[in-house]
């Protein structure tokens, strides 16, 4: 326990941010260690300081500190004559000082430390070794754990690096967060368009346009109205919309299930879809088979969703009646066309992707050595080429899942489901500022979610991404 907490202690303190984190979290106990710590450290400032007298005096008497002056003279004249500079200005004499004393120093401390060594004394402790070494009694251990209860809990995650690389990517996402708020209220403050005006329409009159301000706070500067979002997203209150006053945060609560189902369904069908034909074609290269599937995807890229949307209800809700042509909450297979338009686009871009990976790894030198060996074709792909090729394709999967996950309006504005995206996209014509914010806001935070997500996994599926995350 002692050896682990000093460890982790030190790992910590060599890391800028989490030393400060762990300094705030830890605070009671670090005051109290550092009032205890200054006490002793004067009596060993006075000690070390005579050691410093005796080694200075004991270098003097057998000529090494002359020794150090001598070859720093004779290393610097010839460096200055080298370079065709005086050795008899004051930049030579200035410099000569400061390299006498740096050599002197290190003369200085080696002679200490062999004198305590020899003696058998410890060195000046740091605070970080003081404070170590005072939480090795089990009763200030057990006092620090309850008046710096968060510290432990950072030390904790510090000490496991997948938690540590979650801890820290979230931390990141929060700025994320804040700087996505700042750069949209900022464009949308500037713009021309007046929300109240919008709002209430051409025919408001100005009390009525000064009221809506003052209600939403639009009549203050700029700067407290950016304070005002900031605090409203660091307590998880998103505010009122303009348009119907509801809450943004309840409002995307709301709306967030019908995105993630509609998002989960288009990548399932992505997924069985676009890796079997991706393996395929890349198993097959310039072949009928690929050119035909390759032809299928690229037209699979190049259909607009709204024109594919239109043809999918046109085909089967108008003429065969099979699917509702709109989403109805509920009914589940109101979701199947959106989820099939959705999935269509995200299954063509993912098996080019798939087949261009794998071709990518099946041409290595490992692939043809397996192959040497008698192994199947199947074993050769299955066990060696498809995990050495997942990287790019989980790549690509998660971009284009926390894409779909931010919402895709145009889809949904086809077949009328009212989720994430039709939401933003109706609010940003007002401009509706607290439902834009809380949209884009969900956005960052969703992608950033699934980055962190694949991250993971990459660490799963490469040993080299994982012994370097142990390493650090």
């Amino acid at each position: 326990m002692k050896n682990k907490l000093d460890k982790l202690m030190t790992r910590a303190f060599g890391k800028p941010l989490y030393r400060i984190a762990v300094i705030i979290l830890g605070l009671p106990t670090f005051l109290a260690a550092f009032l205890a710590f200054l006490s002793i450290r004067g009596k060993e400032e006075t000690a070390y300081q005579e050691d410093r007298k005796q080694a200075r005096k004991a270098a003097e008497e057998d000529g090494s500190l002359t020794k150090i002056r001598e070859n720093a003279r004779s290393y610097l004249t010839n460096k200055y004559r080298h370079f065709g500079r005086n050795t008899e200005s004051a930049d030579f004499q200035k410099e000569l000082e400061k390299q006498i004393q740096k050599d002197e120093e290190v003369e200085i401390a080696g002679r200490i430390n062999r004198m305590y060594q020899q003696e058998g004394r410890k060195p000046r402790q740091t605070f970080v070794e003081f404070l170590c070494r005072s939480l090795n009694s089990p009763a200030l251990l057990a006092l620090s754990v309850i008046t710096s209860f968060p510290m432990y809990i950072l030390l904790l995650i510090f000490a496991n690096p997948y938690s540590r690389y979650i801890f820290e990517r979230l931390v990141m996402m929060i700025f994320v967060a804040f700087g996505v708020v700042f750069v949209v209220f900022t464009i949308l403050h500037f713009a021309s368009s007046d929300p109240a005006i919008n709002v209430l329409g051409e025919t408001a009159t100005a009390e009525k346009i000064a009221a809506f301000n003052k209600v939403y706070g639009l009549d203050q500067p700029y700067l407290v109205q950016l304070f005002h979002n900031f605090k409203n997203l660091a307590t998880f209150n998103l505010g009122n919309s303009y348009s119907g006053n509801e809450d943004v945060m309840a409002a995307i609560l709301r709306k967030f299930p019908v995105t993630l189902e509609m998002s989960v369904y288009a990548f399932i069908i992505a997924v069985v879809i676009s890796i079997p034909i991706g393996i395929l074609t890349a198993v097959k290269p310039n072949t009928a088979f690929d050119y035909i599937f390759m032809f299928i995807a690229l037209v699979g890229l190049s259909l607009p969703a709204f024109w594919f949307g239109m043809v999918m209800i046109l085909t089967f809700s108008i003429n065969s009646h099979v699917l509702p042509a709109s989403y109805v909450e509920g009914n589940k297979l109101s979701l199947l066309m959106p989820a099939i338009v959705s999935g269509t686009h995200l299954a063509a871009s993912l098996a080019r992707n798939t087949r261009s990976a794998l071709l990518e790894v099946l041409g290595q030198d490992y692939i043809v050595t397996a192959r040497a060996k008698g192994l199947s074709n199947v074993r050769v792909i299955v066990k060696h080429a498809l995990g050495n090729a997942m990287i790019p394709i989980v790549t690509v999967a998660g971009l284009q899942f926390g894409g779909t996950l931010g919402g895709s309006a145009i889809i949904e504005k086809v077949f009328n489901v009212k989720g994430i995206g039709s939401y933003v996209v109706d609010k940003q014509f007002l401009p509706d500022i607290p439902a834009i914010l809380g949209g884009v806001v969900y956005v960052s935070i969703i992608i950033s979610l699934v980055n962190l997500a694949v991250d993971l996994i990459y660490v799963y599926l490469d040993p080299r991404i994982k012994s370097r995350l142990k390493s650090q």
